[in-house]
């Protein structure tokens, strides 16, 4: 450790002290069993905890719990994209499809509050779209100097722009020289699960409950059928618990027809889960920091290529899912796919074993009778069961989900008689107040740890890396890799599960850092030490962090067989 900055970090922790939220988990339990609530969010995810965050800013006492971890879901599982998406503007001209049109507008529209929100966990993303004559060129300049026309006036970003092959080999080393050109535009990138992190702890710092793993398992009615209470099992230890609300709102995605029809069985199902994968590739097969849009592929999606730390992303799919409450996972004739549309867009093959790591997640899509999944739009909705009082925000997308939850919570204010409005367009999240991108060099004076170490650290946690680095302050040995080839270190494990929540060895590496879904055999070479830090944390028995270790361990190498 160096001794340097002493003063200056000090008056960091300080500050971050008075800026971040106390997330116990313990302590939000015992709250639980003592409080009776306004609203109760059922499902910890974009939606929610943007709903969960609006609520409390304008007043509301609110609970927000998760049968599983924040954003474990589909919110963990997104192409990190922060759009108004540029297939949903072709297919609205193409179809004369006024309803696509308006979910590009919003999203448009939202972009800039994603961007400015939450500054550290997220940036501008250059996106380059190659084309193989002029002609291709010239319609899809002028495709994305509408999608620009109808960004919001706040908006930042640069102007798109037709660039030489010569200019695009030179961002782009990999791609595929028998291109013509290629079309030039920014939109945003996010680290989905980490935002939504943010949002819960934003939403906890205005006086909001938050607590994961803890599922809604039934309702109970007054007289009149009305929702009163709902009853939930702690995953973790099974322990039962009650929660006491004035209004239930239901945020669980691909999963809402479950608590509408715990909630009244008389409902007819209203969402349609749509299976969408990605790919982890070595960043190497494009090089550069440019991200890649394929806009044409033969069922007519358009597929991304994006660098996400040091990896390519590579996605999406879009198919029904059939596979019920069974987690959706990356397979091997999805990969094949994948592989298969990126193959015509870059200079060098790819196969199958260069695939490092992989995820899928589902699309709440709301119900469209004869549309195919990629033809349903992404809007929301906020509906309301008179018979049991149930709210529930259905469909939508992650860059719309201030709007989303804008709107569910101006219903539910209406509802309780609450004139408050929302305020959440320009609150900035935990994390991001005094953001400083260069702030890696204050880490580095005071820990002398390496570069990469002192950026992830700045950009993981923003402003609150004083209190990762007063950890290894206290325990130097802590400031130790947990893989030699990541920027990954001990003392997260320990300040994650003492200030996020963590509570098993899959909510750190999947949904705080990210290993997971970057490298499997890393993230299994790692898995060891990181069960025996949490453990030690949490109070495990030496029982427990082996059963927790192997179990993680198995979930890893099934997902690696299922790509083989």
């Amino acid at each position: 450790m160096h001794g340097g900055g002493s003063k200056d970090f000090r008056k960091a922790l300080e500050t971050s002290k008075n800026k971040t939220t106390n997330m116990i988990r313990s302590k939000q339990l015992t709250r639980l069993s003592e409080e009776e609530f306004d609203l109760c969010i059922i499902g910890a995810g974009a939606s929610g905890a943007g709903c969960a965050l609006d609520a409390a800013l304008r007043g509301l006492k609110v609970v927000m719990v998760d049968k599983s971890d924040f954003a474990a879901g589909t919110s963990s599982r997104s192409t990190k994209l922060i759009h108004g998406g540029v297939r949903y503007l072709e297919q609205a001209f193409k179809n004369f499809d006024f309803a696509q049109l308006k979910q590009v507008r919003h999203g448009l529209e939202e972009r800039h509050s994603v961007l400015s929100n939450a500054p550290h966990l997220s940036r501008p993303l250059a996106l380059v779209t190659p084309v193989f004559s002029w002609i291709e060129g010239l319609y899809f300049t002028i495709g994305l100097k509408i999608y620009a026309w109808f960004a919001s006036s706040k908006d930042t970003l640069p102007k798109s722009e037709w660039l030489s092959k010569k200019t695009v080999l030179q961002r782009i080393p990999g791609i595929s020289r028998k291109m013509h050109s290629a079309v030039l535009y920014y939109d945003g990138q996010l680290d989905d699960a980490r935002y939504a992190l943010a949002l819960a702890q934003s939403a906890n710092k205005a006086g909001a409950l938050v607590i994961n793993h803890l599922g809604v398992i039934s309702f109970s009615v007054d007289g009149d059928e009305k929702l009163t209470r709902a009853y939930l099992k702690d995953e973790l230890d099974s322990a039962l618990h009650v929660i006491k609300a004035k209004v239930f709102l239901n945020c669980t995605g691909p999963y809402a027809d479950h608590i509408r029809l715990a909630a009244n069985k008389s409902l007819t199902k209203r969402i349609r889960p749509s299976k969408g994968v990605h790919a982890i590739l070595p960043l190497q097969v494009l090089g550069g920091k440019d991200a890649l849009l394929i806009p044409k592929t033969p069922d007519g999606r358009v597929v991304f290529a994006i660098p996400f730390g040091d990896k390519l992303l590579l996605g999406t799919t879009d198919e029904d899912y059939h596979g019920g409450d069974k987690e959706p996972i990356l397979e091997r004739s999805e990969v094949d796919y994948l592989l298969e549309t990126l193959r015509p867009y870059i200079d060098k093959d790819v196969s199958p074993d260069m695939v490092l790591a992989g995820f899928g997640g589902l699309r709440p899509l709301i119900i469209s009778d004869g549309k195919s999944t990629k033809g349903l739009v992404r809007d929301h909705e906020v509906e309301f069961d008179p018979t049991s009082n149930l709210f529930s925000l259905l469909g939508g997308k992650w860059t719309t989900y201030r709007l989303m939850a804008k709107d569910a919570i101006d219903d539910i204010c209406q509802y309780l008689g609450v004139t408050k409005s929302c305020t959440t367009e320009q609150h900035v999240l935990v994390g991001g107040e005094g953001f400083v991108k260069d702030d890696w060099r204050n880490i580095q004076a005071k820990t002398g740890l390496d570069q990469d170490i002192c950026e992830h650290l700045n950009l993981n946690y923003g402003t609150n890396w004083p209190f990762v680095v007063e950890i290894i302050e206290m325990h130097p040995a802590l400031g130790a890799r947990i893989s030699a080839t990541y920027p990954f270190i001990e003392a997260e494990v320990v300040y994650t599960a003492r200030y996020e929540m963590v509570c098993t060895i899959r909510d750190f590496f999947a949904h705080r850092i990210r290993l997971e879904i970057m490298d499997w055999d890393a993230t299994m070479t790692a898995t060891e030490r990181v069960g025996q830090l949490l453990g030690d944390e949490l109070g495990w028995t030496a029982e427990k962090k082996s059963e927790h270790i192997a179990q993680y361990k198995a979930l890893i190498t099934h997902f690696k067989e299922k790509i083989r």
